[in-house]
């Protein structure tokens, strides 16, 4: 089974949750496990950006790879999230992280440094060569500062045997229709942003790779299995039934948004690492509105 076939449909960028000292709490990542899949979402992504995975240390980031494939244990694939600006210490990493149990890994376009698509085509077909699995490219250039380009990710796509698929989140629909236009068949394209999923699957993207989904698990992945099989009527109700969620999600930062519903949910403790701080309380209110408004 191709990776295409195997991700197709929602994906969940988990959080990482912290006890009131900020330590990893690992039973409140059980629960948000236990709670995603439960929900029908088809697959988990940890160590993704909703980790706050850059405040991580290295023990950390190795114990929460092995306890949510533990956690998970075959129930749905698992995607790890391994990226970097220093080419070289990230093919270290897809070398050293314990990556045994996991289906790809997901690895976001350098940031800061604003490489050339030829440093940023380079850079992936160094990672695909070091990866003992398939690499999905991640661009976010509101996160990274650089663009991958639609002519680059293709080139990747065509050319470079590992490069298995893009988590595109530019927010550039013509740039996406470009790439899902002229991508070859087994070439796994899902979106990066919650907003566009239902217009882009429309387009022909083969899912999301999701922060709704951590606390709106059901609603947003039947949203998504309704749009791949194009019943549009039935996707078009549940995306604008979670419409102020999302919007809550990112009216500060993320995670701070989906941190606060997952708090009300009885999940997870607010707590994020510096510099990341919680919601502030106008927006907080909203959240337990919106919380509210859905359960009616």
């Amino acid at each position: 089974m191709s990776l295409r076939e195997q991700l197709r449909g929602t994906g969940v960028a988990l959080v990482t949750p912290f006890k009131a000292n900020t330590n990893v709490d690992l039973d409140a990542l059980e629960r948000v496990i236990d709670f995603v899949i439960a929900g029908g979402v088809e697959y988990i992504i940890t160590l993704g950006t909703t980790g706050e995975t850059p405040t991580l240390d290295e023990a950390e980031r190795f114990d929460i790879i092995h306890f949510t494939c533990e956690k998970v244990n075959n129930r749905v694939p698992v995607v790890v999230g391994i990226g970097g600006n220093n080419t070289r210490e990230v093919m270290e990493n897809l070398q050293s992280y314990p990556l045994e149990k996991a289906t790809a890994v997901l690895s976001a376009s350098p940031y800061y440094n604003k490489p050339s698509q030829e440093g940023i085509f380079q850079h992936y077909s160094n990672l695909a060569q070091a990866s003992p699995i398939p690499v999905i490219v991640y661009n976010v250039p509101g996160r990274t500062g650089s663009n991958i380009s639609a002519h680059t990710t293709l080139r990747l796509a065509h050319e470079v045997k590992n490069i298995a698929g893009i988590k595109e989140a530019s927010g550039n629909m013509v740039q996406c229709m470009h790439i899902l236009r002229d991508r070859p068949e087994d070439f796994l394209v899902v979106s990066g942003d919650d907003h566009l999923t239902l217009p882009l699957i429309a387009c022909g993207m083969d899912g999301v790779i999701s922060v709704a989904a951590n606390c709106f698990p059901k609603d947003f992945s039947d949203m998504v299995r309704f749009a791949l099989k194009e019943d549009l009527v039935s996707a078009r109700n549940l995306h604008y039934k979670c419409l102020e969620g999302n919007d809550l999600l990112f009216a500060e930062n993320n995670p701070a948004g989906v941190k606060a519903f997952l708090k009300e949910l009885g999940i997870i403790e607010n707590v994020l690492r510096l510099p990341l701080v919680p919601l502030s309380e106008p927006i907080y209110q909203q959240v337990q509105s919106c919380l509210k408004k859905l359960k009616e």
